[in-house]
């Protein structure tokens, strides 16, 4: 018969297999990742093993889509410059299977039990974003929250002034940690040194999975993901 360590040993390994391939519990994402036969443009990358449906990769483009009714052109149209940033940074939320190490369960769940937490993001992607929009425009530091959606989308609250990037984000780090709640921390290792998550990279390239396996291996991770957990409790009981 198997020891109780032996079976605690399995599970631990099963459980860090998963969360190098798992898709968070949230409005929009499968269940588990697998391929897509298309997906539309700036997610296209991740159409061999994604988190998004084809019907989401194309709703990502869109302003105010369905998908959260938010509206980049918040104060003034968006550059398109500034833009492919933000939709691209929609496609790795919905998309991206290899971000495990960084999920964690939502306190207060309202459209999602889950969400991802200071994403080694590497330094080519935050500064290029933070150059591209900097003189592009908005009224708040913290988009997760405090918006006017009386409307039915976003709009900037009462008495928020609209400035440019630059001055409410002076620098790329405060811009790429501020703007969505912590999800990503700002790093200055290149994309070469295979400790920071790429937001961009060729189709069928994807880099991530290495990247959050180091991750992984290096330190305890936030914690398991309830779906994570789920499956062991399974597994531990098949062995028994």
């Amino acid at each position: 018969m198997l020891t109780l360590t032996f079976m605690l040993a399995l599970v631990s390994v099963a459980a860090s297999i998963d969360m190098l391939n798992v898709c968070m519990d949230s409005k929009h994402h499968k269940v588990a990742p697998g391929p897509e036969g298309n997906l539309y443009q700036q997610c296209s990358p991740w159409k061999d093993n994604a988190c998004c449906t084809a019907d989401t990769s194309e709703h990502t483009h869109n302003d105010n889509s369905y998908l959260y009714n938010f509206n980049w052109s918040h104060c003034r149209v968006m550059t398109d410059a500034c833009k492919k940033h933000f939709i691209q940074d929609t496609c790795f939320y919905e998309c991206s299977p290899h971000l495990g190490p960084w999920i964690q369960t939502v306190v207060n769940p309202t459209w999602r039990r889950e969400r991802f937490v200071d994403v080694p993001l590497c330094q080519e992607d935050c500064v290029t974003w933070w150059n591209d929009c900097k003189d592009d425009f908005t009224c708040k530091e913290n988009w997760h929250k405090g918006w006017n959606w009386t409307s039915g989308h976003n709009e900037c609250p009462a008495k928020a002034e609209c400035r440019k990037f630059k001055e409410v984000f002076p620098t790329a780090q405060s811009m790429c940690e501020k703007i969505w709640s912590k999800s990503y921390k700002y790093t200055t290792y290149t994309k070469t040194s295979g400790k920071c998550i790429q937001m961009w990279f060729p189709q069928g390239q994807n880099p991530n999975r290495k990247v959050a396996e180091y991750y992984l291996n290096k330190a305890p991770s936030p914690g398991i993901p309830a779906s994570l957990f789920s499956f062991s409790v399974v597994l531990l009981m098949l062995l028994i």
